[in-house]
């Protein structure tokens, strides 16, 4: 209850604050690392979704550079994966809240049942297909509702998720479900992915669709400004009251990895991996000191896979990615701190 009186005064802190204040320091240095640092957790999503996706996953957290991944409870491998995170208890685990069943043939219902779920199923009685649908159909009641259920699953594993995030980014969609989110993290004491310091690479990510859009119609040219995307304005308020809140923060997020392709074609998958490589270097390079998070959807291809996505060449890849030598070297000679979401929960635990 008491997290919960603080969530509360926390919300109504964000009403009166300058969404355009930022703050003075980074949370990598709030969290305790020297000013300067680039702290990265490379993050694996999808981790239960399938048999490729978990391989993917424990490849690139096992012999790659990858430090984390989440897992998406109402999945069928979800189980497989929460068993190996039990043999394994120093894998960074957390839970990739999954509101969405994006696939065409392999999908998946809500955890606290179809009957229960009014808003958030589907005619085939599965959760929906797209974002645009949730944000539509369901609740905030509802959303809260399925997201309690999908942690109280992992802890009835035996789980202790070491952060939340969100599937598809619909948590973050609309307003009343990012609240349900950051009230449910702050009652559980668990981390919430949220990015509210410089932003730089979330804001390049956001508007990366429409600098593709001016492109295609020549009208962009580079160097040219466009404005900020309008759902990062309140997000150093969210940041600083979730500090408030006793949770640790990033600095910043990096989410399009999956749009990333050589130019040329065909591409061999070695070649596709590193090209992602690369352009992950670009963008520790472009990184602006403090903690960031950057995201992959890492699987081992199996000839399973194509019956789920034909994203199994990009995902590929991006395992791949995380293998790289050279991007392994890089981060050696650059100094690159990486980290966990309970290292950052742990630090933050001892910052008064």
């Amino acid at each position: 209850m008491e997290k919960l009186k603080i969530y509360l005064i926390c919300m109504l802190m964000v009403a009166s604050l300058d969404l355009s204040a930022q703050n003075e320091m980074t949370y990598a240095e709030k969290l305790g690392w020297p000013k300067g640092s680039k702290v990265v957790i490379f993050h694996v999503d999808d981790a239960g979704m399938s048999y490729s996706s978990n391989r993917g996953t424990i490849r690139s957290i096992e012999e790659g550079v990858a430090t984390s991944a989440s897992i998406m409870m109402p999945c069928s491998w979800a189980a497989s994966f929460g068993k190996y995170v039990l043999q394994n208890p120093t894998v960074d685990a957390g839970l990739h809240l999954t509101l969405t069943s994006e696939w065409k043939d392999y999908r998946w219902p809500p955890l606290n049942g179809i009957s229960h779920s009014p808003g958030l199923v589907d005619h085939e009685g599965c959760m929906w297909h797209s974002v645009e649908e949730v944000v539509k159909h369901a609740s905030p009641d509802i959303v809260e509702t399925e997201i309690r259920a999908q942690i109280e699953r992992a802890l009835k594993m035996g789980l202790k998720p070491t952060h939340l995030d969100s599937h598809m980014g619909t948590l973050f969609a609309h307003g009343p479900f990012l609240e349900r989110y950051m009230k449910v993290g702050i009652e559980y004491g668990i981390p919430v992915m949220f990015p509210g310091g410089n932003n730089t690479l979330i804001t390049q990510c956001l508007l990366a669709p429409t600098i593709k859009a001016l492109k295609k119609k020549g009208k962009y040219k580079e160097g040219m400004k466009l404005p900020a995307p309008a759902i990062l304005k309140k997000a150093p308020a969210i940041g600083k009251m979730l500090w408030e809140a006793g949770l640790p923060v990033l600095d910043d997020v990096h989410n399009i990895s999956g749009d990333w392709k050589p130019e040329t074609t065909p591409v061999s998958p070695e070649a596709w991996g590193q090209y992602k490589a690369q352009q992950w270097i670009k963008t520790l390079d472009i990184m602006q000191p403090g903690v960031a998070m950057l995201i992959v959807h890492s699987s081992d291809i199996t000839d399973e896979f194509q019956h789920i996505s034909a994203s199994g060449g990009s995902r590929y890849a991006d395992m791949l990615s995380m293998l790289d030598p050279d991007l392994k070297a890089y981060i050696q000679k650059n100094n690159i701190v990486l980290t966990t979401w309970r290292e950052l929960m742990e630090r933050r635990q001892k910052v008064k």
